[in-house]
Formats: C-alpha cells, structure tokens, sequence
C-alpha cells in the first residue's frame, strides 16, 4: 500500500452543523420549512445541488429552488468553517500514516475551489492534493475523482485504499477497483453499507492506521 484516498465530508471532517445551517438559512429566507440536523445529514454525500434538491421540498421542480440554491451557497461559503472541524484522532491518525511513508489525497462531492481550501486550512501538513466537484469530471460514485488522485499521485488501484463514511464512498471505491475502508464516525450507520457489500470497518480514527496496514 503506497496511498489512500479520503473523502472529506464525514470523514475527515464534521461539516454537518454548517452544512445544516447553510441549508435552513436558505429554506428560512424564501418561505420553506427547515430540516433537522438527521434530515441534512441523510441528505449530503452527492455534492451541494443534490444536498439542496432533497432539502426543498418539491426539489428542482419548485420555481425558487435556484434562488434557494443560490441562497445556500452564498451563506455557506461565508460560514464554512463556523463549526466545522476535523474528527476528533483525525489529526493524530494522518500524522501516523505520513510517517509510515503513505502518501495521501482527498476526493470530494463538495465544490473543487471548497474541497481545496479545506485541505490547505486543515491538513497542509498531510494531505498533499484534493480533487473536488469540477465540470470536467463526473462526481462519486463515478471513479473519475479517485482516477484523477491516483493519477496525481502516480499510484495503481493495487497500491492504494479509498477511505470514505457512506453508500456514495463505497460505490466510488468499488466502481475505481480500489479497496474500501468504511469508517463509522460519519453520515451513515453500518447496517446500509453492509447491505451493499462493505466488510472492512474503522470504529474510531485511532483505529485508522492499523485499518490501512490490514489491508497490506
């Protein structure tokens, strides 16, 4: 094994309280119900406009929902980083994984210009690249963002590991032939990914490097 693959949402970081925020901020202001804190969280994991299609009530079939998209957008790249922060052991874990010689990268459904400011906010010091939601890629579950990082990287598929929180980040790491460690801090709950085929699991991310060394 010579890298890994993160996603960023759920895993790396607990984005949800400003994503939440973001969301209700934007329902509030055009007239439409808010969403609690479990609602959001089953929604994330296809990038924002699909975040915003499931939390509008009619989805893109509602006449303001390009006004309430915009609204989200404009309010969550103000407030971001409000609450969100790494996953408590995160930072520990990535240090462990550097200094045992991995290299490491971020693919994300969030937007690219996003996905990359978090990593050089948060893990400059570990993470060395971030691929995020860009035209000229499909997003996850396809493989195009995971391709692209090992293509940075200058990996295989038998050289590297996707680590992701849910049913979107397995199918991507199934979909790009690349082992998949599911950890259990994120947005979904054990019993979905085992419904889909998932076998390896990471309970806490201290337990993370020793999940990665299992893996050869």
């Amino acid at each position: 094994m010579k890298s890994i693959i993160f996603d960023l949402d759920g895993t790396l970081l607990d984005t949800l309280r400003d994503l939440a925020n973001a969301v209700n901020h934007a329902l509030k202001k055009n007239g439409m119900p808010e969403r609690s804190i479990d609602e959001v969280r089953q929604f994330v994991g296809n990038g924002v406009r699909k975040l915003m299609e499931r939390a509008v009530p009619d989805g893109i079939a509602d006449d303001a929902f390009d006004a309430v998209f915009r609204d989200f957008r404009t309010y969550y790249s103000e407030h971001s980083l409000d609450y969100t922060k790494p996953y408590e052991g995160i930072a520990d874990a990535l240090r462990t994984l550097k200094q045992s010689g991995l290299r490491m990268a971020i693919v994300s459904n969030k937007m690219e210009e996003a996905t990359e400011a978090l990593r050089q906010h948060f893990f400059a010091d570990t993470i060395e690249t971030a691929i995020g939601d860009a035209p000229e890629r499909r997003r996850k579950p396809a493989p195009d963002g995971v391709f692209e990082a090992m293509r940075r990287l200058g990996v295989t598929a038998d050289e590297c590991v996707y680590v992701g929180d849910s049913d979107v980040d397995y199918l991507t790491a199934r979909n790009a032939a690349v082992p998949c460690i599911s950890v259990l801090w994120g947005f979904r709950d054990r019993t979905l990914l085992e419904s889909l085929g998932a076998t390896n699991f990471c309970e806490t991310p201290q337990e993370l490097p020793q999940a990665v060394r299992s893996l050869g």
